[in-house]
């Protein structure tokens, strides 16, 4: 088990899904963990379950996005993670079937709530001269597949900045990497994409070419503390495939 004992971490997204089981693996592995969500109530109820202390905003908004940053470090007496992985759940739809004029919010709404509070943690952690940076996006940014060219330009817009930043933030002690699942069961995008019938057409078809086996949150959160850990000091600046062997990209 990877060690994050004094390691202080905000999880993004860390009241539901994917950011939840992130959020309750790394207080497993010793870490002091504060949960960010929207929802007031759902994120109380999901930091006294997991013990974590809470902040809430919208991580669309760069004021919110900078706030709860600012008092997460605050809570915990600093910031040495960040996992921010609140895009969202954008469901798949081809191109021809989204307005004009709605094509830039479905790629900005999955886009800056991931990429924004990554902006706001930069500063906290270069002013120290350490921290670990993850961001979760996935492989639709990776291989293009139809019904997700505005999904696919917000997740390759994602792997991208985090690259751009390991790149620049490295001189200041920072690591970044980001963590691109395809299709995760036990989630609440995954109920809503198999509800759907373009999406369930799209995804079953994904899941019968997973030889290893379809991924699960718990397979996320693994990875998530294995890089946010000092046994990952020397990587960076790479986006990681966990798909069960849907792709090899």
């Amino acid at each position: 088990m990877a060690d994050l004992s004094g390691q202080r971490i905000l999880v993004i997204g860390g009241t539901a899904g994917i950011g939840r089981a992130c959020a309750r693996r790394m207080i497993a592995a010793g870490a002091r963990v504060t949960v960010a969500g929207r929802n007031p109530d759902r994120g109380a109820a999901a930091a006294a379950e997991l013990g974590a202390d809470l902040v809430c905003g919208d991580a669309s908004r760069p004021a919110d996005a900078r706030q709860m940053v600012d008092d997460a470090a605050d809570l915990m007496g600093g910031l040495d993670v960040l996992l921010s992985g609140a895009g969202g759940d954008p469901m798949p739809r081809l191109l021809r079937d989204i307005a004009l004029d709605a094509l830039m919010g479905e790629v900005t709404g999955s886009l800056a709530p991931v990429i924004l509070p990554a902006r706001a943690a930069y500063d906290r952690m270069a002013a120290q001269g350490r921290g670990c940076i993850l961001m979760i996006a996935s492989d639709a940014g990776k291989l293009a597949t139809p019904g997700e060219s505005a999904i696919g330009a917000a997740m390759a817009g994602i792997a991208m900045f985090g690259r751009a930043m390991a790149i620049e933030a490295r001189r200041d002690g920072i690591r970044v990497n980001c963590l691109t699942p395809s299709i995760v069961r036990g989630t609440p995008l995954y109920d809503r994409l198999m509800a759907d019938p373009f999406a369930a057409k799209l995804f079953a078809k994904a899941e019968t070419m997973a030889g290893l086996g379809v991924v699960d949150p718990q397979d996320l959160a693994e990875l998530a503390v294995f890089l946010a850990s000092p046994a990952a000091a020397r990587i960076t600046g790479q986006t990681i495939s966990v798909t069960g062997g849907i792709s090899a990209i």
